[in-house]
């Protein structure tokens, strides 16, 4: 497998999922716009452009789990399109995103961003946190 630089992490919805590109380098994410999805389908095209701008070696999918490690309903969802987004020929891993929405909340209302918050930027932002994760517990 290539080094990998960049990375794409998405916050997987039905209705709506929060991208980010993350850099290895620094550890950091930055949140992109959220892209729609109808039943848990996003525009692959969009998605296909996402990839040709911010050349990721890898892309991420946030796996939602209850608090105690089960799969919910939705975890078959996210499982699906991690394994649909293997079509653009890049590695795809799978990330715990439990508590990912609460701290997206809890990081923007940090940055007084309370006011302005939305579901599309908590779910970028819930992406950022994705990418975090998966980067820092790469060595």
């Amino acid at each position: 497998m290539p080094k990998i630089n960049t990375v794409l992490g998405f916050d997987f919805g039905l209705r709506r999922m929060g991208v980010a590109a993350g850099q290895a380098i620094t550890k950091t994410a930055t949140p992109l716009p959220s892209l729609s999805a109808k039943q848990g389908v996003p525009n692959w095209q969009e998605i296909a452009k996402l990839i040709k701008e911010w050349q990721p070696q890898a892309l991420l999918v946030g796996i939602p789990l209850l608090m105690d490690g089960n799969e919910q309903p939705i975890t078959k969802n996210a499982r699906d399109f991690a394994e649909a987004l293997k079509q653009f020929d890049l590695a795809v891993f799978e990330v715990d995103e439990r508590l990912s929405t609460r701290e997206a909340r809890s990081r923007l209302s940090e940055i007084n961003e309370f006011k302005n918050m939305n579901h599309q930027k908590v779910d970028s932002m819930a992406a950022c946190i994705i990418v975090e994760t998966f980067l820092n517990q790469q060595h």
